[in-house]
């Protein structure tokens, strides 16, 4: 296991993941919807436990209702003019009891905290074109999304689809946390969107720098924890969190400095 946890093909997979969740989440923080992220995992468990029971590859069905999930939070949302945060969490406790009740006992654990498999040449070749688009439309739609954010009104004036560029996010936002799943598993899948951005904000208030930080230490979180998971046997998931947990705790050093 070693030796496939430090694999250039699961490193190289791994930090494109983490750079992305780390962008992801600097602009789910300045929206206000990171914890949006842990109801968006939840929903790609009746996937999960639906392929688990027919023997297809998880990720699959986890895309699936992910994708199902995404487009419905963005119907009920314009349609019945909620917030986001509560239409997702509708679909997200439905979800929750679908994905426990279709999920076998046995593999339940692991589609909650994840479970290390080795990464292929083609897994690592649509994981990476993956990422890489996530990270690709965010920095090119930036300015949309901060000007939509802060100023709807004005965004409008100027020509941009407010519904349109927010299932945009919305679509990327469940794309970062699918890519998450292989790494963390549905119960921890957004840690990086969730903890890194709360580190950046502490160091920093300049969007760019705000997101290179971001995404830096997501990646140095994935990084370390991986080390730790193969050096010393621990999970995977929990390590990459342990590691992500314990920068937050020192960032207010680093910023008081």
């Amino acid at each position: 296991m070693q030796s496939e946890l430090l694999s250039p093909w699961f490193l190289g997979l791994a930090i494109a993941v983490a750079l992305a969740a780390g962008i992801t989440g600097s602009f789910a923080l300045m929206k206000g919807i990171t914890l949006a992220g842990d109801v968006i995992s939840h929903i790609a468990l009746p996937g999960i436990g639906l392929t688990l029971l027919l023997r297809v590859h998880p990720l699959i069905g986890g895309a699936a209702t992910l994708l199902l999930g995404t487009l419905l939070i963005a119907r009920l949302e314009a349609r019945s003019g909620l917030a986001t945060e509560t239409t997702i969490g509708v679909v997200f406790v439905a979800s929750l009891a679908l994905g426990a009740l279709l999920t076998p006992g046995k593999d339940l654990e692991e589609a909650l905290f994840g479970n290390f498999s080795a990464v292929s040449i083609p897994e690592f070749a649509a994981g990476f074109a993956a990422a890489a688009l996530v990270i690709t439309v965010l920095w090119s739609k930036r300015h949309q999304l901060i000007l939509h954010l802060f100023s709807p009104e004005l965004a409008a004036s100027l020509g941009v689809n407010g519904q349109r560029l927010n299932l945009l996010f919305l679509l990327l936002f469940s794309l970062t946390v699918l890519l998450e799943l292989t790494f963390l598993g549905a119960l921890l899948a957004s840690a990086l969107i969730m903890i890194l951005p709360a580190v950046a904000r502490r160091l920093t208030h300049r969007l760019v720098l705000f997101m290179g930080i971001s995404a830096i230490a997501s990646a140095c979180s994935m990084v370390g924890g991986i080390a730790l998971a193969a050096w010393w046997g621990l999970p995977l998931g929990p390590a990459v969190v342990a590691v992500a947990s314990l920068l937050f705790l020192c960032s207010p050093l680093v910023a008081e400095r």
